[in-house]
């Protein structure tokens, strides 16, 4: 037998209760255990949404080999967590993180996804930080009803995957990977011969074909194209399948970690050509791991400090005053997500329909977010429209390319 509690019913039983005489003594028991409940519900407030904190999950890799990703989100979304609480909260609520580690693989995503959907306190979910992570949580999220908003996922699939709640406030591989083929490579570069190596995941695959496609109509011509598993060490034998039609630049189509280590390799099978990347190769450890093989390297990336905007500049200026590094590309955006979310649950309260629905009403520049990443509004697949920035690698440092 199942036994519900209103608020109606609370004040019934209490004035009930004051009334006293009126009441047959075989109820007085029932009504006091109903008494307490009510009690506990009016003025305890403290298991049900509305009377705690606003719960938000984030998802990203915390440990394992792109666990400095992880580190990443985590400090965007910590600065702007502080803001909100130091402020208030939202609406007068106090927000709190819960922490999803997903390695950035689809297995753990879904076990991630699944924790998250299941926990009804949690409002809304940042991430997933990969793309192949992102494709396996997201159809979870749509059957919980649970909005997803992603700083870093650029497979351009996804919008359709998520069905109405995915969201993101960065450009996709379609975009991206055009843009390295019709600007960077040709005019920013001066190159026209390209080798793609390739890791053989969703992230990777969709840029490299986004590449190949934009190459063409660019006039760049891709001499080979060669794919690796992740967690690969040893390059060398394809390195030496792709040299040996003599690139004039090598494509590092995939995440730091790896792209290092082929840095490093093809130095030493003696190309001495410019590499590049896309946002994946956005990380210091690339240069740590690298070395002196990762200078000449240039990637695109979303967000670049020194073209951002007053607000852009003073928060990389927060950043490095509170985390002692320079910012990169994937704190701001995560940052921005969670003042995206703020601003929209101060509207539409801690109710996860109407999240999803008050970023669908983000659908145009008057109605966007003005973050420190620039303006962020949302089309019907939930994918916005972000400018693409260059970095390079010079002396062992990013640095804007010029």
């Amino acid at each position: 037998m199942k036994i519900g509690f209103s608020s109606n019913y609370c004040v019934k039983a209490i004035l009930t209760f004051i009334k006293g005489g009126n009441v047959m003594k075989k109820r007085q028991s029932f009504l006091f255990l109903s008494l307490l409940i009510c009690a506990a519900m009016v003025f305890g407030m403290t298991s049900g949404v509305m009377a705690g904190n606003i719960r938000i999950g984030v998802a990203s890799p915390f440990t394992g080999n792109l666990a400095a990703y992880g580190d990443n989100v985590k400090a965007g979304v910590n600065l702007k967590l502080k803001e909100i609480n130091d402020a208030g909260g939202i609406n007068g609520q106090k927000v709190e993180i819960v922490w999803g580690d997903d390695l950035c693989q689809p297995k753990d995503a879904g076990i991630v996804g699944s924790k998250f959907a299941a926990n009804k306190r949690i409002v809304a979910v940042i991430g997933h930080l990969c793309s192949s992570a992102t494709l396996a949580a997201m159809p979870i999220y749509v059957r919980a009803g649970l909005p997803a908003l992603s700083p870093t996922s650029t497979n351009p699939t996804i919008g359709d995957v998520g069905k109405g709640w995915f969201f993101r406030n960065c450009y996709t591989d379609d975009f991206q990977g055009r843009y390295l083929a019709s600007y960077v490579v040709p005019k920013l570069m001066g190159k026209n011969k390209v080798a793609i190596f390739y890791e053989n995941n969703d992230y990777a695959i969709g840029l490299k074909d986004s590449f190949v496609a934009g190459a063409k109509s660019a006039g760049v011509t891709v001499t080979c194209a060669e794919a690796y598993m992740t967690g690969t060490t040893d390059f060398t034998p394809q390195l030496t399948k792709l040299l040996r039609d003599k690139p004039e630049t090598i494509f590092l189509c995939g995440y730091h970690p790896e792209g290092a280590l082929i840095a490093g390799q093809g130095r030493k099978l003696g190309f001495n050509g410019p590499f590049f990347g896309a946002d994946g190769i956005d990380n210091e450890d690339y240069i740590k791991i690298g070395g002196k093989a990762a200078d000449n390297t240039y990637c695109t990336v979303p967000f670049l400090a020194a073209s951002a905007g007053p607000a852009g500049k003073e928060f990389a200026k927060q950043y490095k005053k509170t985390y002692g590094r320079d910012v990169d590309w994937m704190s701001a955006n995560a940052y921005d997500c969670m003042g995206i979310l703020a601003q929209v649950i101060a509207k539409t309260g801690p109710d996860r329909k109407k999240i999803r629905d008050g970023l669908a009403a983000m659908n145009w520049p008057q109605f966007g977010y003005k973050g420190v990443t620039g303006l962020t509004y949302f089309n019907n697949k939930g994918d916005c429209s972000k400018p693409a920035f260059v970095k390079k690698v010079e002396n062992g440092k990013f640095v804007a390319a010029k």
